[in-house]
């Protein structure tokens, strides 16, 4: 899959693009200003919008004066989630709203929302024009050896009193961002150019705002209380959408979101040229877009989050480099340079793949283990409909890769689902069938309340032996139905981190005017649990890579809670719940002497510590004290290791960073001459021998003699 705009929160997020870095100054009176007018068919919209929303939801909900209440409470904060603008006055003001805009909008009426962002729009336009035309002089004035602090978190700023609060925040605001790029090397000449430019950028998306843009961000505010992957696509929006899905564009492989006035790397997409190169990983954040190998940086913090995708999408072949953020970075002032050439997401790019892992055992000895590593779920439909008999599909190339295994003399299989986004629900039922002899695979609930069953309904052969899945908080949606398949068959081991929890159908509903992605069905495994925010709980878990609170459905904002129905009849092919308390004690045991495992476990809590900031000095002095300690934890963290495996010790980070996913090559796919191993991988191939060392043990002590035997 190419650049993909994805998020629950980006229908109406891109407009904050400006939320935390515009302006400084408020002039006591605002200009006269022409307000944004909507139109007959956004009338018309609404009112189809909302008859969608409470007939095929699978919610539910009925949009009255709770939900009205909650709609303005969520428009405000899509407006101003940074509380950088409005004032409690404003929403003193708004307050006149709260339990009417469910009759008005029933009725077609917008101008609840229109008149609020109204207001929203001059605060936001005043302040560029402000800070623009007296950015030298307040640069100038900074004095970065005070003691003051900048509130990272906006969930920890109140509502200003008064626009003297306002012009403090925003100060402060200024003067972070002015320190970081001071900490980030950036030469003092360059700093007010630069963030001169990145202002009157702002501004001239500003004031280029339409009544669609308005519509999008009004209506998303209801639409996400429902669920938030149910989104209104304004016309420009939808057809973005409809081409991505196509995967007719070249890009960099990623799936991108906005947060406050980042470009925040959602994930990436399987085989793509982003993902082949190695270095951007999910929750990076992109701060400026470069075109060829020595094209200029151009400014994206505060942009249109479809303008940043436009920026790095481009023909294939073409070079684009990106300057992020890094997500695990030791230092918040961090910078990383990423060069990517751009291409197509080839289907055979995306095919699954095997290997095998020699696994030491006791003696001196062997095992051998058969990894089949599986992208994403694919399948060529077009192929299939045209009748060719040699068309790709996941369960194809697995079928195939299983026959060569065996004939391998392997002792067990891993599947390796870390990454897997899901794709094709059908692939996902056959794919189970490979490895159950039939029987149901996933239940589908209709917002109607119908249950239907999908699964494998002849019996047939398939693979018998061992087998572990090994999953992390990336692997969602079609991968979580063969992973909980495979757990209530009790057919194998499930091993990693607890999965996305991605457990939602969605389905397209034209509009008037735009589309409506609406959640119709929900996902519940054959033991009546559903995927559905919590995911599939591994039987044995390792350490996350991955912030539960950034990454996955508990993250989201509204997502339907998880619950379960009622189970199906289904076949236990195996007693795994009696070893897995064995199992999980010998992993734990290596994995408390593996200078990986250790290491790994240091650089999570580093990121955890990292993640608990909520404010930072904006004393010079102090913070590079602190980015510095924190480069000092992460070398002492590389060099426990290095010392354990008996390598050199560094007497300083050969990088900006140490990323724990590159040292690990747990998710790296690009050619390199690292040889370390995936200690992940490695760890499901030890698994699956415990396992199987135990079961035979256990059956010889269950043989009886026969007689004559001593």
């Amino acid at each position: 899959m190419n650049l993909i705009r994805q998020t629950p929160r980006a229908a109406q997020q891109w407009l904050l693009c400006g939320v935390l870095g515009l302006a400084l100054l408020a002039a006591p009176s605002l200009p006269a200003w022409s307000a944004i007018e909507y139109s007959d068919s956004q009338r018309e919209t609404i009112v189809e919008l909302i008859e969608q929303l409470e007939e095929r939801h699978y919610a539910k909900l009925k949009y009255d004066d709770e939900l009205s209440s909650l709609h303005l409470d969520n428009y405000i904060k899509s407006l101003d989630g940074g509380k950088m603008f409005f004032t409690r006055a404003d929403l003193e003001d708004f307050e006149r709203f709260r339990n009417s805009m469910d009759e008005e909008l029933h009725a077609g009426h917008l101008e609840a929302g229109f008149s609020i962002f109204d207001r929203f729009q001059q605060r936001l336009e005043h302040r560029l024009e402000t800070l623009v035309d007296n950015l030298p002089e307040l640069v100038a004035k900074m004095d970065f050896t005070i003691d003051e602090e900048y509130v990272l978190d906006p969930e920890d700023r109140p509502w200003a009193r008064n626009e003297a609060e306002l012009d403090d925040r925003w100060r402060r605001h200024l003067k972070n961002q002015v320190l970081s790029l001071r900490l980030t090397e950036k030469d003092d000449a360059e700093i007010v150019p630069t963030l001169t430019k990145r202002y009157r950028n702002q501004l001239k998306r500003v004031r280029q705002y339409n009544n669609q843009d308005v519509f999008q961000i009004y209506a998303n505010a209801l639409t996400e209380l429902y669920d938030p992957h149910t989104n209104y696509l304004s016309p420009r929006r939808s057809e973005n959408f409809n081409i991505n899905m196509s995967l007719s564009l070249e890009g960099i492989g990623a799936v991108l979101q906005l947060e406050d006035e980042y470009t925040k790397v959602a994930r990436l997409v399987p085989a793509g040229p982003a993902d082949k190169q190695g270095e951007l990983r999910p929750s990076d954040r992109i701060i400026a877009v470069a075109q060829g190998e020595d094209g200029e940086f151009e400014d994206v913090i505060g942009w249109r989050l479809d303008e940043v995708v436009e920026l790095i999408r481009g023909p294939k072949g073409s070079t684009v480099r990106l300057q992020v953020i890094p997500s695990k970075a030791p230092a918040t002032d961090a910078r990383k340079e990423i060069t990517i050439v751009r291409n197509q997401v080839k289907l055979e790019e995306q095919s699954a793949q095997k290997e095998v892992l020699e696994i030491p055992v006791a003696g001196g000895e062997t095992m051998k283990v058969g990894v089949i590593d599986i992208p994403a779920f694919y399948i060529d439909f077009e192929a299939m409909r045209r009748g060719e008999d040699d068309y790709k599909s996941t369960t194809r190339d697995v079928k195939v890769l299983l026959d060569q295994l065996r004939a391998e003399d392997v002792d067990g299989i891993v599947i390796d689902l870390r990454h897997n986004g899901g794709g094709s629900l059908q692939e996902a039922n056959e794919l189970t069938g490979l490895f159950i002899e039939y029987g149901p695979t996933v239940q589908i609930r209709h917002s109607s309340r119908r249950v239907w069953r999908d699964g494998k309904r002849l019996r047939s052969p398939y693979y018998e032996g061992p087998l572990v899945v090994l999953i992390n908080r990336l692997s969602a949606s079609a991968s979580e139905i063969f992973a909980g398949a495979i757990q209530d068959y009790q057919r194998g081991i499930i091993v990693g981190d607890r999965s996305f929890g991605k457990g939602t159908v969605q389905t397209m509903v034209p509009l008037t005017e735009g589309q409506l992605k609406l959640t119709e069905s929900k996902f519940y495994r054959i033991s009546g649990d559903s995927t559905q925010h919590r995911g599939v709980v591994p039987d044995v878990v390792f350490p996350s890579l991955f912030d539960p609170e950034q990454i996955g459905e508990s993250a989201l904002d509204h997502a339907l809670s998880w619950d379960q129905i009622n189970p199906v009849r289904h076949r236990r092919y195996g007693d795994i719940s009696s070893v897995i308390p064995e199992v999980t004690k010998l992993f734990q045991s290596r994995a408390d002497t593996n200078p990986d495992f250790v290491y790994l476990e240091d650089q999570v809590g580093l990121a955890e510590e990292a993640r608990a900031i909520k404010r930072v000095s904006l004393n010079e002095a102090t913070r590079l004290e602190m980015r510095d300690e924190q480069e000092q934890r992460a070398l002492a963290i590389e060099n426990r290791r290095r010392a354990a495996r008996g390598e050199e010790l560094l007497t300083a980070l050969e990088d900006e960073f140490v990323d724990e996913d590159e040292e690990l090559d747990e998710d790296s796919t690009n050619d390199s001459d690292d040889d370390r191993p995936d200690v992940l991988l490695s760890e499901a191939g030890n698994i699956l021998v415990d396992a199987l060392l135990l079961r035979q043990q256990r059956y010889a002590q269950h043989i009886p003699l026969d007689k004559g035997d001593d």
